[in-house]
């Protein structure tokens, strides 16, 4: 019996295609390199990610809840660029399922 071919696939680009940019670790190296208190950023975060997450929070919102809440010796844009550095690709798993899209493929 001839096994079925794969016609859709759903992925989760963070953590699957993508590291997840934004997790715990990646906070914690935006603590350190803006000399922000940890646990406050993380704690912020934690209040405001999910409204952000889901569409109900912009960007600048959720950094004004979470960064920019007091005056910063760095701009906004620079604190968005360094969130976005984070996000690298899992090119074993891109390449893996480039390789399905090849096979599977009519």
């Amino acid at each position: 019996m001839k096994a079925p071919k794969i016609t859709t696939l759903f992925l989760d680009i963070g953590g699957v295609l993508l590291t997840n940019g934004w997790d715990s670790d990646e906070r914690n190296s935006a603590a350190l390199h803006f000399n922000l208190n940890g646990n406050e950023l993380n704690e912020r975060h934690h209040l405001a990610f999910d409204a952000y997450e889901e569409g109900r929070l912009s960007l600048n919102d959720y950094l004004a809840r979470t960064v920019f809440y007091e005056k910063r010796a760095f701009l906004p844009n620079d604190f968005i660029s360094f969130m976005l550095e984070q996000s690298l690709p899992h090119q074993t798993a891109i390449d893996y399922f480039k390789e399905i899209k090849k096979t599977q493929s009519p």
